[in-house]
C-alpha cells in the first residue's frame, strides 16, 4: 500500500516531512540528535517555528488544502495557524491495526461491530474502522474538526457509512451512553493533556482520564474486541498507559509501544507519543 507520508529527516529539534508532494520543516522537541541529511532540508516548501509565537515561513507557497493518502485513508490537509495539518501521521499504523482487527473480528463473530472514537480529531481511525465495515461513532468537542472529518469521509466515499458524527464533551457523552445502554466492541481514545469540551468543560488528563476510562469500561459490550489508549502527554509512557488499561480490563492481553514517525530505510525513527491496547483474547 503506497503511503503519501514520509519522515525524510529529523534533528536539531525539528522534523522534515513529506505529505504528498509537499515537504515541510516543523519543530519537534524530542529530535535532539543531529540531522542525517543536512542538504535535504533545502527542499522544504515551508517552515514553521514557535520562536516568539507561531510563525510560518513560506505558507503562501502551500496549497490552501491538498489531499494525501496516509495509512490507507485519504485525508484533506491544510496548514493551520498552530502548525498542524489535520493529521498526526504517527497514528497511521494504529489505523491499519484497527482496520485489520475489526475486519477479522467481524468475520469471526459473524455480526456487525461497533467502534467508538473519542477525541477523534479529523477521523483517520473512524474511517479506517468504516472501511472494515464497522458501525462508528466519531466524537470531538470541536465542530470544526468534526466537519473536517466528514469532509474526509466524502474523500473516501464513506459519506453514507454508518457513522454517528457527534460534537460534545467526552465525559458528558459517555454518561449519556451508559444511561442509554449503548455499547461498543472497539474503543479508541486519545485524550489531550489539556482541553475544553463543547461548552467549555475543562479536561486535564491527570484529573479526568480515570473517570473517562471507567466510563469507557461501562460502554463496552459483553464480549468486546479492544480498547486502545494513546497519548502525547509527557510522562504517559507505554507502561503508564498499560497500567491504566489493566485497572479496568481483566483477562485478555495488554500490548504497548511508541507511536513513530518513519520514512525511507536508514532514516532515524522519530517517537511522537505512546500507545497501549487491551485485546480480548
Amino acid at each position: 500500500m503506497n503511503d503519501g507520508y514520509e519522515l525524510l529527516d529529523s534533528g536539531n529539534g525539528k522534523k522534515l516531512e513529506r505529505f504528498g508532494d509537499v515537504i515541510l520543516d516543523r519543530p519537534c522537541a524530542q529530535a535532539v540528535w543531529a540531522p542525517q541529511y543536512p542538504d535535504l532540508w533545502k527542499t522544504a516548501v515551508a517552515r514553521f517555528d514557535r520562536i516568539d509565537g507561531h510563525n510560518w515561513e513560506g505558507r503562501e507557497k502551500l496549497p490552501r488544502a491538498w489531499n494525501v493518502k496516509i495509512g490507507g485513508v485519504t485525508m484533506k490537509l491544510s496548514a493551520t495557524d498552530f502548525g498542524h495539518l489535520g493529521v498526526f501521521p504517527e497514528t497511521r499504523e494504529l489505523w491499519k491495526w484497527i482496520r485489520a482487527t475489526l475486519e477479522s473480528e467481524k468475520t469471526k463473530r459473524g455480526r456487525e461491530l461497533k467502534f467508538l472514537n473519542l477525541f477523534a480529531y479529523s477521523g483517520g481511525a473512524t474511517l479506517a474502522a468504516a472501511q472494515a465495515g464497522a458501525h462508528g461513532c466519531h466524537l470531538d468537542a470541536s465542530k470544526g474538526m468534526v466537519d473536517w472529518a466528514r469532509e474526509n469521509a466524502q474523500l473516501n466515499n464513506l459519506q453514507d457509512a454508518p457513522v454517528r458524527w457527534i460534537v460534545d464533551d467526552v465525559i458528558k457523552f459517555l454518561h449519556r451512553e451508559v444511561k442509554r445502554g449503548n455499547q461498543y466492541d472497539g474503543i479508541l481514545l486519545d485524550p489531550p493533556s489539556f482541553g475544553r469540551g463543547k461548552k467549555g468543560e475543562l479536561y486535564k488528563i491527570e484529573e479526568s482520564l480515570m473517570t473517562t476510562l471507567d466510563l469507557v469500561h461501562q460502554v463496552l459490550t459483553a464480549d468486546p474486541c479492544f480498547v486502545l489508549l494513546t497519548s502525547h502527554t509527557p510522562g504517559f509512557s507505554p507502561i503508564v498507559l498499560s497500567n491504566l488499561l489493566r485497572q479496568y480490563n481483566t483477562g485478555g492481553a495488554i500490548e504497548c509501544g511508541e507511536m513513530l514517525l518513519t520514512g525511507p530505510a536508514g532514516t532515524n525513527e522519530l517517537p511522537n507519543g505512546n500507545w497501549a491496547r487491551w485485546i480480548n483474547q
